[in-house]
């Protein structure tokens, strides 16, 4: 009997333990009082709207089935994780019960994270400044069911205010006309869409007059400079890179030294402001005032990666160290942050924080006096730029909020001679501040980080870990690299050998883009030039025939964005404009000529000179606009060239001449390693390399240049003037 009531309390106890942890999972399951189709998507942004009342479709058959049988407009609402302004929309409108039950009884709703579908973002941005003249995220087009669009806007506000009409009162509206004037909208969308193909089939306007481009977009850009703050412009201020890398290029074809100043200034100025993280390094999105004091706080990979570029490359220009430690700490930041265990490198951090911008990032003066020695804290308030007041304003009232957002108001060395502190004295003491403030900011809530992995992005902080790694002759620069391409390879590459563009927590999706092709392209190069292993330029050239195949408009040259397999809309978009990161045309005019001067085949230089003809017209209309294509018209200059090194890889003779060019800033030059005891793979890619052989069994360099050879060399001192170098 005893041990029969044992076992009955035993399954009592067991089915009150089933009981509770079945009312867990209940709890957890239903503690959302709403779920939308976007639940089982792995972009972080769509998971952001995957609760909203707004029945959310995600970019697909199904949803254009839907509007289709329900016989509904589309809302398409583009985004991506760190938008702030994407953010306040859905708190004001897509969680509001109002807003969604308009939008739900009027639309099909389609989120889209630009990030992953950046051929559908370039194509409805288009149409949104077509439309209103102006761009920006949350992009907010509606649509017909067939794709056509006859409504853009960028952010919406609830209720209407300013003149710019709130949701509340434009969604009645737009189902009005939908159900009596259907035939009205749906001609205003056919309008808009011969509009966009008549801009995209601009002709060509005969050959191009590269010196005229250059010296146009040289001193356009230069126009704009803002010599006292650096930057371009007035505000917002964006960091630009496409932009310096341009102007140092022009610098060293032709000795302008305002382009080198123009460099200079902005380099140097945005170190020391708030768009600069003083505590954790990297760079914030952009600058709000001229300044570079108050950012938008998020941070994007490609920023990093370009950023970072352009310091070494000014780094290789002047051989002054800060440029070095710059880009060497903002290599610090992703590899702390921003890379993922298997080798691949996350996407982004949001701006906010606890529903704030920029909390995570800035500081009162009683957190500092806590943390810091009061001596710290002078030293502090001196470096830093600190007060009571605080130097932080509010965005909508300007006032001050008693917060700090840490920056150098001078530089270092200015703060350290008014301290009357030997430099490195101080620098040592900033130090020791940063890692105390850093420990501590460890221990707050971060910012949402965008863990996905984007193949374009990656292939652009690729390249600026080859070439530090090259620059810098530093092995975990060029392992970081190494490991973040064969991640790409293993992990990103179908069986037939395309591109895949986007990773996120073991899933792979979406077909590979332009710019996946164009920027792994460019990553490969660097990768070869930091570790003169031939299966990359293999790789870089297995890649352009696929863009070459599925890629290329055989009427009017140049790339398309989206493979002639891939999904079908209502243009298929060209993209030459350079926005926050170069467009994979630009890119891969840069490429295609250096896989020319690689592999001595001029076939490749005749497709690049064909893309920029097909945009001759547009450079004609506005050069400034396309600085990596004049980058790329510069390399094809009288100080192009190709260096061929025939020697054992790790003999110190030979490793003299690779430190020494990749010690000067040669942007114009390749270079190829021909080792005696494994040529064969690099002789397959560069036949022409077969003839410059090592002489007396010792190191010999030979240098070409403006389509003529040198006598080969032995020595780098007679190397380097065969070169041309220019230095600060």
């Amino acid at each position: 009997m005893k041990k029969f009531i044992k076992i009955f309390l035993l399954f009592l106890t067991v089915l009150f333990c089933t009981l509770q942890i079945s009312a867990k999972k209940e709890n957890t399951v239903n503690k959302h009082q709403h779920t939308n189709f976007l639940i089982n998507e792995k972009s972080p942004y769509l998971q952001q709207h995957a609760h909203n009342p707004v029945n959310w479709y995600p970019w697909g058959k199904a949803a254009f089935e839907a509007a289709k049988k329900n016989d509904k407009p589309i809302f398409l609402s583009i985004g991506y994780a760190t938008c702030h302004w994407c953010h306040v929309m859905e708190r004001e409108s897509f969680e509001n019960e109002q807003v969604a039950k308009l939008m739900n009884d009027a639309f099909i709703s389609i989120k889209v994270d630009r990030e992953e579908y950046p051929a559908v973002d370039n194509l409805y941005m288009q149409v949104c400044m077509l439309l209103t003249g102006s761009g920006g995220w949350p992009l907010n087009i509606i649509l017909t069911p067939d794709k056509k669009p006859f409504y853009a806007a960028t952010y919406i506000p609830r209720e209407s205010r300013f003149g710019r009409p709130g949701m509340l009162e434009l969604i009645p509206q737009i189902r009005q006309a939908w159900q009596t004037r259907r035939k009205e909208l749906e001609q205003t969308a056919d309008r808009i869409v011969a509009a966009m193909k008549q801009e995209d089939a601009s002709p060509a306007v005969g050959p191009v007059n590269v010196n005229a481009f250059v010296e146009q977009a040289a001193q356009g850009i230069l126009a704009s400079f803002d010599k006292l703050d650096g930057g371009f412009g007035t505000k917002p201020k964006f960091p630009v890179p496409q932009r310096l890398m341009f102007l140092l290029h022009y610098w060293y074809q032709t000795g302008n030294r305002e382009a080198l100043q123009a460099v200079e200034t902005t380099l140097l100025k945005m170190r020391q402001g708030g768009i600069y993280d003083q505590i954790g390094f990297g760079f914030h999105r952009y600058s709000t005032d001229v300044e570079w004091l108050v950012p938008h706080f998020e941070k994007m990979l490609y920023d990093q990666a370009l950023l970072a570029i352009v310091y070494i490359e000014m780094y290789q220009a002047t051989g002054q160290q800060p440029y070095r430690t710059i880009a060497e700490e903002i290599l610090t930041y992703v590899l702390r942050d921003m890379t993922d265990k298997d080798g691949g490198f996350y996407t982004a951090e949001d701006a906010d924080s606890e529903g704030e911008e920029g909390k995570f990032y800035v500081w009162n003066s009683d957190e500092l006096k806590k943390i810091l020695s009061p001596r710290e804290l002078m030293f502090t308030e001196k470096v830093f730029d600190v007060s009571d007041a605080g130097n932080y304003h509010d965005e909508a009232t300007q006032r001050k909020t008693g917060l700090n957002i840490l920056h150098l108001k001078k530089p270092l060395h200015t703060v350290a001679g008014e301290l009357g502190v030997a430099p490195h004295e101080l620098s040592q003491t900033v130090e020791r501040i940063r890692q105390k403030l850093f420990k501590v900011r460890e221990q707050r809530i971060h910012p949402l980080k965008d863990r996905k992995i984007l193949t374009d992005w990656n292939g652009l902080m690729i390249a600026a870990f080859a070439r530090a790694g090259r620059v810098f002759d530093s092995e975990p620069y060029r392992q970081a690299a190494v490991n973040a391409a064969e991640f790409i390879r293993q992990q990103m590459t179908t069986e037939s050998g395309r591109l895949m563009h986007r990773y996120k927590d073991g899933h792979v999706a979406i077909p590979a883009n332009l710019d996946d092709y164009a920027f792994m392209i460019w990553s490969l190069l660097e990768l070869y030039d930091a570790t003169f292993d031939a299966k990359y330029l293999a790789r870089a050239l297995q890649y352009e025939k696929v863009l070459d195949k599925h890629f290329s408009d055989r009427q009017r040259d140049g790339f398309f964005m989206t493979p002639d397999d891939g999904e079908k809309l209502i243009l298929r978009p060209r993209e030459f404009y350079g926005g926050a990161y170069p467009s994979g045309n630009a890119i891969m005019v840069n490429n295609l000529i250096k896989l020319s001067k690689l592999t001595g085949n001029s076939q490749f230089a005749a497709v690049a000179d064909k893309t920029v003809q097909a945009i001759a017209g547009k450079l004609q209309r506005g050069a400034t606009q396309f600085p990596m294509i004049m980058n790329a018209l510069l390399a094809t200059g009288n100080s192009a060239g190709e260096v061929v090194i025939a020697g054992d890889y790790d003999v110190p003779e030979t490793v003299a001449f690779i430190r020494a060019l990749n010690k000067n800033y040669l942007p114009d030059t390749v270079v190829i390693l021909r080792p005696p005891d494994n040529e064969a793979p690099i002789l397959k890619l560069a036949p022409y390399a077969k003839a410059q052989k090592m002489l007396d069994g010792k190191t010999t360099v030979y240098v070409c240049k403006n389509f003529a050879c040198q006598q080969p060399v032995q020595t780098v001192e007679a190397m380097l003037k065969l070169l041309t170098i220019r230095k600060k």
